[in-house]
């Protein structure tokens, strides 16, 4: 089963990924923006149901990953922390460019359905889960139970965040500054970093 300072130390990695602006969140931020905070949530309620399609997927093959690769898992893990390191670094030098972003003008309907497709056709989701999950898996219990546990967290931590933007965006834009974005990015990329060099160093 997940250690409690393993569950502490993904849910924090979770955050600093959730947290950064990418393309599901600039769709939330420029609806919610010109729309009102309703649309935006609404984008996030499509992006929530996104996700757990991409969860389910995610632990049906992170577990047959687990089963098959045996003594290899370590390299899962490791390979997981260098990427939770990378991700890390490229926020610190990001600049505030992780908060730019477009999105298509849409009517004032149709927000829950947009925000699903938005997530729910971006393979990146899937390749996050594939490599922020492994690093915090143990060998002991059931690795589809803690794949769950924690991808399911994340989806609740991501929705938190979004809900978070989505609010913010709707009464106050010019709180979305470029300034605040860097420092987002900035604690973030701290937060990564340090996860991925604690997750390679622990032992299991």
């Amino acid at each position: 089963m997940i250690s409690l300072e393993n569950y502490i130390a993904f849910c924090l990695a979770g955050l600093a990924l959730a947290a950064v602006p990418g393309p599901t969140v600039t769709v939330v931020i420029a609806n919610a923006l010109r729309f009102g905070a309703r649309a935006g949530l609404l984008n996030v309620a499509g992006t929530v149901l996104a996700g757990l399609m991409w969860l389910v997927i995610a632990a049906l093959g992170l577990t047959a990953a687990v089963h098959i690769m045996g003594v290899w898992f370590d390299l899962l893990r490791y390979a997981g922390a260098a990427y939770l390191v990378w991700l890390g670094w490229k926020l610190l030098t990001a600049k505030g460019e992780l908060g730019r972003g477009e999105t298509q003008p849409r009517a004032a309907h149709g927000f829950f359905l947009q925000g699903f497709i938005v997530t729910a056709t971006n393979p990146k989701v899937l390749v996050l889960f594939g490599m922020l999950i492994p690093p915090f898996l143990t060998e002991n219990g059931s690795a589809s139970l803690q794949i769950l546990t924690l991808g399911g967290s994340f989806i609740v931590i991501a929705f938190l965040t979004d809900t978070a933007y989505a609010l913010m965006a709707g009464r106050a834009g010019e709180w979305l500054s470029r300034p605040r974005i860097r420092m987002v990015e900035i604690a973030s990329g701290t937060f990564l970093a340090a996860a991925g060099i604690w997750m390679a160093l622990k032992g299991r």
